[in-house]
Parts: C-alpha cells; sequence; structure tokens
C-alpha cells in the first residue's frame, strides 16, 4: 500500500512540473553519478515510436562537449567504412529515422573496465522496431568514459552490429 501511494504521490509531482511548464534540468543525478545510470540512460534517449521525439537534452547531459559516435556505414563501392561524427550531428541523423522508424535498444550484456578515472564499457545490444516486438537486431556498443570527481562523461561511442558474417563472441554475449 505504501509503495502504491509513494508511485501516486510521485507520478502527481512529475505531472505537476509538465503542466507547470517547468523543464526538466539535466543532468539527472542517477544518470551520472555511476556506469550502471549512465547507460541506462543511454539506452533510454534513443528509444521511443515513431515520431516521437528524443531526449536529446537527457543525452547532451551524458556527454562531454567533445563527444564522437564512430559507426560503420557502406559506400557507394559497397566497401565498410567508419563515419565519425559529434554527438550533434548524430542526433540530426537519429531525429530523421525516428520520424519513420520506431526504436527500442536495450543492453543484454556489459563488460566494464576501469582504470582510475577512465572507463569502458562494451554493451551489448538488441534493437526492436517494434515495443516488446522481435529482436531486429544485435550489436556491441564500445562506450569510453571518464569520471571528473563529480560525476561520469561518455567521450565516445563506437558501435558495429551483428550479421552473418560476423556474430557477436560468446564472452559478449547473454549470461
Amino acid at each position: 500500500m505504501k509503495k502504491s501511494i509513494f508511485k501516486i504521490t510521485l507520478i502527481m509531482i512529475a505531472n505537476t512540473a509538465l503542466l507547470s511548464g517547468q523543464e526538466i534540468q539535466y543532468p539527472l543525478k542517477e544518470d551520472v553519478t555511476s556506469i550502471d545510470g549512465i547507460i541506462k540512460a543511454s539506452y533510454e534517449v534513443v528509444s521511443g515510436d515513431i515520431g516521437e521525439k528524443r531526449q536529446w537534452k537527457r543525452d547532451l547531459s551524458l556527454h562531454n562537449s567533445n563527444a564522437i559516435y564512430c559507426f560503420p556505414t557502406v559506400n557507394s563501392e559497397g566497401e565498410t567504412k567508419q563515419t565519425i561524427m559529434p554527438i550533434s550531428d548524430f542526433h540530426k541523423l537519429t531525429d530523421d529515422m525516428v520520424l519513420t522508424t520506431p526504436f527500442y535498444e536495450n543492453e543484454i550484456n556489459r563488460e566494464v573496465q576501469i582504470f582510475g578515472n577512465i572507463a569502458h564499457v562494451w554493451s551489448t545490444y538488441e534493437t526492436r522496431l517494434v515495443k516488446n516486438g522481435p529482436v531486429a537486431r544485435r550489436g556491441i556498443n564500445s562506450i569510453q568514459l571518464y569520471f571528473d570527481d563529480k560525476r561520469w562523461w561518455i567521450i565516445s561511442w563506437t558501435f558495429d552490429k551483428e550479421s552473418e558474417a560476423q556474430k557477436i563472441p560468446a564472452t559478449f554475449d547473454r549470461h
């Protein structure tokens, strides 16, 4: 009973803030004070239904202002090349996609290595094009972070998807 009252109270507070026009102030503490939080938030900001605006202000609060995305693309000659772009360009590219395609991504496995104030996260993901639907593709995100005595920052993402020729190794698959 207490949990239900607490949940209802939280929902009412959130709705009151939305209705009063108060903008959410990012970063959210729970997003950036742990690696779990920042990775969870990263998947939440990109997921949503057709035409649903993504949480780009929240996403920007997770990343260093010089953060980059690096991902494979196939050129007109059929060659795979790495495309590197700043986070703002990635947001623009993704905005075009979400107007016509639902996109839900979730983490299924994580490997983390930390040394001092830096961390490398291998995050295996599944993508669905229908909420709770079948898996459309899988891949691995390689995410680099640093801690500045207050919070974690993402400085880069590199990702690649699984294919018939390139299967996710067992060490990075579900445990």
